[in-house]
């Protein structure tokens, strides 16, 4: 990713995704990274950030998305990531059958 706004480095959550931005005129895909972070100090939130691969986008502009989660918040999305994760490995699993 060239000309990022989202710092990768090695602590970056996710990096490499195939990622998808959807409009009412277009799709376009690019690699991408997702990260969760809190502030250093005195922490109040969860961060979680996602940017896509400019260079690989024709529509949209270099920039990243990013919400302020409570841990209530953030919990729930783990949840339910963690949900859907067993639903698609058990779903992987039987295909393997």
């Amino acid at each position: 990713m060239s000309d990022r706004l989202l710092s990768v480095n090695a602590y970056t959550t996710l990096d490499l995704l195939d990622g998808e931005a959807e409009a009412h005129e277009f799709t376009e895909s690019a690699y991408a990274v997702v990260n969760a972070t809190a502030p250093r100090k005195n922490p109040d939130h969860v961060k979680l950030e996602l940017e896509l691969d400019n260079a690989e986008l024709e529509h949209l502009p270099a920039h990243a998305d990013r919400v302020r989660l409570t841990p209530e918040q953030a919990r729930t999305i783990a949840a339910d990531l963690e949900k859907y994760a067993n639903k698609v490995e058990a779903n992987l699993d039987d295909s393997d059958d």
